[in-house]
């Protein structure tokens, strides 16, 4: 590794130390069959609990917030410097891969744990955060900790039940966390000076571009809806072709018409990644189908302007064919864009590295969106194997999360929190 003369040189065990960390987290499951923790769970306690030494080895002190959030800090009671908060989220969708989330919590330890070993002194004070959920698998509902953070957690979501009856609030008492006392996690703007994330890309740009790291400029507000197609079933010997209101076929000519839309921009997707025949039989013409529809942009316009033309595409089609669609609303985020200020003093850690600097957008949603709405956020893309995620053969090598470590010790060394105070930008 190159750094500046002013600059200690990374230890090479920041990568090895990371995956064995990884390696360890992932056997807290709850099923031997496949990675899987969920928030409020006896696993996410024991993830919490795992974690939590690793921070006290590191010489942080450790605390769990009112939404079970996993802190660790470095500044002993000081409160009059700064605070650089890193950090991602600790808990997996069902059949995760070990990588996401957890690499943005570990491999801060690693470069901490190391800046004590090497007797690196930061002239500010730094936290580590593990967030409970982000993934929303058992509540239906994403960010609950960093929007919980940052102060815009909806009350409302308190009584949300997860598949078995369990409301959030009741799930936070056998946490052993007071339901009354759940929105007193978020933070104020001058608790956090800046927050920055470390997180695997879950897509291919960085592999096809042979690279390790890169910058992310902005992440993906995303729009979800269930569309319900309402037609008539019949037998499938007797209606004729031209008298049928089959919900299926359009059903399918509706996601057919979200994929040619989203072709039609580079910055948007659009995603039908569920679909229900009610009472489907092989002899049945579908009478009602359900389907979802995943709309992200880096560009809140972008995507707002593209629901509102599926709007009226999926009504066309409806009309044409004598069926009907309704829209029920499951989950919407605003894009958000990474702190300039913040991304160019990660952008030249990662130079002074010796590596080139990729700047890119992030399709997925993250923990910084929501920490944006708090301080200057920024992320770095690590590179993963075939860009998958959310898959038990989510991969990447250690020696990536050597370079991202190493990036991540340069940019502890030279963060500049007076930069960002005179930028004034969030």
């Amino acid at each position: 590794m190159t750094t500046s003369n002013s600059i200690s040189a990374a230890p090479d065990s920041l990568g090895h130390a990371a995956f064995d960390m990884l390696r360890q987290l992932s056997a807290i499951s709850e099923s031997d069959a496949f990675l899987c923790r969920r928030y409020l769970t006896p696993e996410h306690a024991r993830a919490n609990a795992l974690v939590g030494q690793w921070m006290r080895d590191a010489g942080l002190e450790v605390s769990v917030d009112p939404l079970g959030n996993l802190i660790g800090r470095t500044h002993g009671g000081n409160t009059n410097v700064p605070t650089l908060s890193l950090g991602s989220h600790l808990d997996t969708v069902r059949d995760a891969g070990r990588y996401d989330g957890a690499l943005g919590v570990l491999l801060p330890i690693a470069c901490l744990n190391a800046c004590r070993d090497a007797g690196v002194k930061l002239p500010f004070n730094v936290e580590i955060i593990g967030f409970g959920d982000e993934e929303g698998v058992r509540f239906g509902s994403t960010l609950i900790g960093s929007k919980g953070m940052a102060g815009n957690l909806d009350a409302s979501v308190l009584d949300v039940n997860d598949v078995d009856g369990t409301s959030l609030g009741e799930a936070l008492e056998a946490f052993g966390l007071p339901k009354a006392n759940a929105l007193r996690a978020k933070r104020l703007p001058e608790d956090v000076s800046a927050f920055l994330e470390v997180h695997i890309e879950q897509g291919p740009v960085l592999e096809s571009e042979n690279l390790a790291v890169g910058v992310v400029t902005a992440i993906a507000g995303a729009s979800r809806y269930a569309i319900e197609v309402a037609g008539l079933a019949g037998h499938a010997g007797t209606v004729p072709m031209s008298l049928r209101q089959d919900a299926l076929t359009g059903a399918a000519e509706m996601v057919l018409a979200a994929e040619t839309l989203a072709n039609e921009h580079d910055d948007l997707v659009a995603t039908a990644g569920k679909l229900e025949v009610a009472n489907g039989a092989v002899n049945v013409i579908p009478g009602s189908v359900t389907f979802t529809i995943d709309v992200r942009s880096g560009v809140d316009q972008i995507r707002e302007e593209a629901i509102e033309a599926l709007r009226s595409k999926f009504e066309d089609i409806a009309t044409r064919r004598g069926i009907q669609a309704g829209w029920s609303k499951l989950h919407e985020n605003s894009a958000a864009t990474c702190d300039a200020a913040l991304s160019e003093q990660l952008a030249n850690a990662i130079s002074a590295t010796g590596r080139p600097v990729r700047h890119l957008p992030s399709g997925a949603g993250h923990d910084a969106m929501a920490m944006a709405e708090l301080a200057p956020a920024a992320m770095l893309f690590v590179r993963c194997e075939g860009g998958i995620s959310h898959h038990p053969d989510e991969d990447m090598t250690v020696e990536d999360a050597q370079a991202a470590g190493e990036v991540l010790w340069t940019f502890l060394q030279t963060f500049d929190v007076q930069s960002l105070n005179a930028d004034g930008a969030n």
